[in-house]
């Protein structure tokens, strides 16, 4: 241990103010010139001041330094390789996440594309019997701010589609509304056979979430896909209209309507139109459906009636032979039997009737070509008449 006495403190101070001697100063103001001295002593005790002042100052400054340094860690103790690789996964672990993020927000914009364009096609290709849906997941906020740049182009792809969207729902709606119009003249309801369809499906609240542009897109095709659906209901009920003619070569013996009936010759209601032709002409079915009944029946003789569904029901009657049989599935223009002269007739010829809910309307407006209507224009009383009274119906 090193010891200082008094004696060299004594020296040490003395030779500190030695090196401190008294000095003049000449100061000139401008106009005259002064002369300051200052002692040696004095000089000794500013130094002594000025050097404890600027001990304290950097004092100050080193340990302000320490504690900065301090905060940043890097005089902190050195990270050991269990906590580098800890941290290493955690980083890993959540840039896996934004990734999985982006992924799925791509996927689903993909996805909603490819609905979105597959209800298009289906609008201007008329297709039907098409399973379509709007059912993409939504996004969250987070998601959705996560990936934004990946999916700008396929954002940009949906505002393509949305404003294609609006115009593609204009003509989905003109042919929806010229197919009401065919069903109207023919004395069938569109809206009932809509109504037969039904709508619904769970309850999907709105997306909140969504950008006024994505909730706007969302709107123009979900409108799209009503309007879709109530034409594809409606255009696929044309399949059960009678459209078709029964026999390959139409004439008409007689009309739907009241007429003066064959055998008693009163006035009676005939409840559909008389095709003449030899015995053994084929009769085909006029629309797809299912055989109800194929029999023995009263006036009607040998009688198929097949129902078409949206209760549309089409009659053959006077038939010489059946070749289907109740409860079978039909297809327009097959082959269901044979034309004869059975029941009440007075001779060979097919009774045809169309019926809508139970009741007989005119077969005509179902006959659609020219070739059927023009024969019906120049009809002439003839032997061959008969069918069904009206009781008979």
């Amino acid at each position: 241990m090193v010891t200082i006495d008094s004696k060299q403190i004594a020296h040490a101070v003395s030779q500190f103010r030695a090196s401190f001697k008294t000095r003049d100063f000449i100061f000139h103001d401008g106009r005259d010139l002064r002369r300051f001295s200052i002692a040696g002593r004095t000089q000794a005790a500013l130094a002594g001041v000025a050097g404890i002042t600027l001990c304290f100052s950097a004092y100050g400054v080193v340990h302000a330094a320490a504690g900065a340094v301090q905060m940043t860690g890097a005089l902190g103790t050195p990270k050991s390789p269990e906590a580098k690789l800890d941290a290493l996964r955690h980083e890993l672990a959540s840039m896996q996440v934004k990734v999985d993020r982006i992924k799925h927000a791509a996927e689903v914009h993909a996805a909603r594309i490819e609905q979105r364009q597959a209800l298009i096609a289906a609008v201007l290709s008329g297709a039907r019997n098409t399973n379509l849906a709007l059912n993409t997941p939504t996004l969250d906020a987070a998601t959705t701010a996560a990936a934004a740049d990946v999916v700008a182009p396929l954002t940009r792809a949906e505002a393509r589609q949305a404003a294609l969207a609006v115009r593609v729902r204009y003509v989905a709606e003109r042919r929806y509304l010229r197919t009401a119009d065919h069903f109207r003249r023919l004395g069938l309801a569109p809206e009932r056979i809509i109504a037969q369809g039904g709508v619904g499906g769970p309850y999907e609240p709105v997306n909140t979430t969504q950008t006024v542009p994505e909730a706007n897109a969302d709107a123009q095709f979900r409108s799209l896909f009503m309007t879709w659906k109530k034409l594809e209901t409606l255009e696929k009920a044309v399949i059960a209209i009678p459209a078709t003619q029964p026999v390959t070569n139409v004439t008409f013996s007689s009309l739907f309507g009241v007429r003066s009936d064959p055998f008693r010759g009163t006035a009676a209601m005939h409840a559909g139109i008389d095709i003449p032709g030899a015995v053994g002409t084929p009769i085909y079915a006029t629309a797809d459906g299912i055989v109800g009944r194929a029999e023995r029946s009263g006036g009607y003789g040998n009688l198929v009636e097949i129902n078409h569904g949206r209760g549309i029901a089409t009659r053959y009657g006077h038939l010489s032979k059946i070749l289907v049989t109740a409860n079978m599935r039909v297809t327009r223009g097959q082959l269901i039997a044979l034309m004869g002269s059975t029941g009440r007739s007075t001779g060979s010829h097919l009774h045809y009737e169309v019926r809508i809910d139970g009741q007989a309307v005119n077969p005509m407006p179902f006959l659609q070509t020219a070739d059927y209507l023009s024969p019906a224009r120049e009809v002439k009383p003839v032997q061959i008449v008969a069918g069904p009274t009206d009781a008979a119906n």
